[in-house]
């Protein structure tokens, strides 16, 4: 039987939606909104942890966040294809869930993971709804299904968003929802290399921004978000 969520964010890892949409994430499962993560990979090409480390680290993210699923689709880290059996693997997932949308990585990133998650999703949205193409799930043919719109999160690169989301509210589930990535950030008893991630302005500069960017709406702390269709609204109230 498929289950009807209302938003589904997909990262290329662990760790990729917390930092860049958790505020969000917190703030729709505290509004009584259904919410899935799919990450696409386990991380286990990352310069810290390992894929058993950071499974543990995003289980216990995902009951900070109270998602009502996680699931990694095991997909090889850095060698995200586009492929067949890639895209309709991501497109019986979102058969399964059936959300109404998507938050997907931006196509122009730093980290190549990013950007062919970002086509992965993409193809996966749109194929999803041609009937045609055929995906079982538990032995059963999936009926059709494409989400109504889908929004870009932001990760290294900067762009200007189309609407910028207040967390402010729950920034501080966001952040208990980072920190249990701890394998990934700064420790100054590591022994293992320093990355981007490590570093120990990496997490400011994620708050600054966050401030930054809630600062052009008038509040605390906003995450930004690209869409490329206009987003409509039903009330003038959205404005006021």
């Amino acid at each position: 039987m498929n289950t009807q969520i209302d938003v589904m964010a997909i990262g290329a890892h662990p760790d990729d939606v917390e930092l860049s949409c958790g505020g969000t994430v917190a703030h729709l499962t505290r509004s009584g909104k259904k919410v899935v993560i799919v990450d696409l990979t386990q991380g286990e090409l990352g310069t810290r942890g390992s894929a058993a480390i950071r499974k543990k680290e995003a289980i216990r993210a995902h009951e900070v966040l109270q998602t009502n699923s996680r699931i990694n689709l095991n997909i090889p880290d850095g060698n995200i294809e586009i492929n067949k059996k890639n895209v309709n693997q991501l497109i019986t997932v979102i058969r399964k869930f059936r959300p109404k949308t998507l938050l997907i990585p931006h196509w122009l990133e730093r980290h190549p993971d990013h950007e062919h998650a970002h086509k992965l999703c993409r193809e996966a949205w749109f194929y999803s709804g041609l009937e045609k193409i055929k995906t079982k799930f538990n032995g059963k043919i999936q009926s059709p299904f494409r989400p109504k719109r889908f929004y870009h999160f932001m990760q290294k690169y900067e762009f200007t968003p189309t609407f910028i989301f207040d967390v402010s509210k729950y920034y501080s589930i966001k952040e208990n929802a980072i920190k249990c990535f701890e394998s990934q950030f700064y420790n100054p008893k590591s022994k293992e290399s320093e990355t981007l991630l490590s570093s120990k302005r990496f997490l400011e500069y994620i708050k600054s921004r966050d401030t930054h960017f809630g600062s052009i709406i008038g509040v605390d702390f906003g995450e930004p978000f690209y869409s490329i269709e206009p987003v409509g609204v039903n009330s003038f109230e959205a404005f006021l």
